[in-house]
């Protein structure tokens, strides 16, 4: 099951304010920026965020799930807990990087 759009414009919703926020469709699925940094991945209306140790004590309650066949485990974030999300959001924010822009390569 793919993730709906009216589910991913709720994420949305839920971090206005937070930053420049947008939304990238990916093999039915979307991930979500904040500030052009990757930091949500919705999938099958699922919000997932990577584990990494700066979330541990935010995020030690939460459900751990694999977002798609292939990945790592994620915490899968409780997108209806907004001040939590913004919490987690903000730390998230501050460490991802910016994605590097890949050269297209000339065959």
């Amino acid at each position: 099951m793919a993730t709906e759009l009216e589910y991913i414009e709720y994420v949305c919703e839920q971090l206005n304010g937070i930053g420049e926020l947008r939304y990238r469709k990916m093999f039915g699925e979307y991930m979500v920026y904040v500030n052009d940094k990757p930091v949500l991945l919705v999938c099958d209306n699922t919000v997932y965020i990577k584990k990494i140790e700066c979330l541990h004590e935010l995020m030690h309650d939460a459900s751990i799930g694999i977002p798609y066949e292939g990945s790592k485990e994620h915490y899968i974030l409780d997108i209806d807990n907004r001040d939590h999300v913004r919490e987690v959001v903000e730390i998230l924010e501050q460490v991802i990087p910016v994605p590097k822009k890949r050269r297209k390569v000339k065959a």
